[in-house]
């Protein structure tokens, strides 16, 4: 038995071209993550993820922009992998998804293709 696992994917674009503040993009993970628990919480791996809160694993990736986003969502439809694309309202568009807690080995396949989120690169000055 594999790391039971959310994964969280975040536009990369929302901060540079879309201007939102650092905190508004973490709260659109909250909320998805949030939304998928609660849509799931009868699920018996979710509560196995919820029984051990200490130990808890949550992989945040970058998704270049809304349109890779929607895709890796459909992909996700189309192989029965329960997730909540989360809208922004009243903008109506996608931000970011979260998939429910599942095995890691379950899931992985879907998101090897991104990279851990890290926000921009901020030029420092010396």
């Amino acid at each position: 038995m594999t790391t039971i696992v959310q994964y969280i994917l975040v536009r990369g674009d929302l901060l540079l071209k879309e201007g939102w503040p650092v905190g508004a993009v973490i709260a659109q993970a909250c909320h998805a993550a949030t939304a998928v628990i609660h849509l799931n919480y009868q699920d018996e791996t979710t509560q196995k993820y919820l029984g051990d809160l200490d130990n808890m694993h949550k992989v945040v990736l970058e998704v270049p922009t809304e349109g890779d986003l929607l895709k890796t969502a459909e992909k996700l439809k189309e192989n029965d992998i329960c997730h909540k694309l989360w809208i922004e309202q009243p903008e109506n568009y996608a931000t970011c998804l979260a998939v429910k807690p599942y095995q890691k080995d379950q899931v992985q396949k879907f998101f090897k293709k991104y990279k851990l989120y890290k926000g921009p690169e901020l030029v420092k000055s010396s």
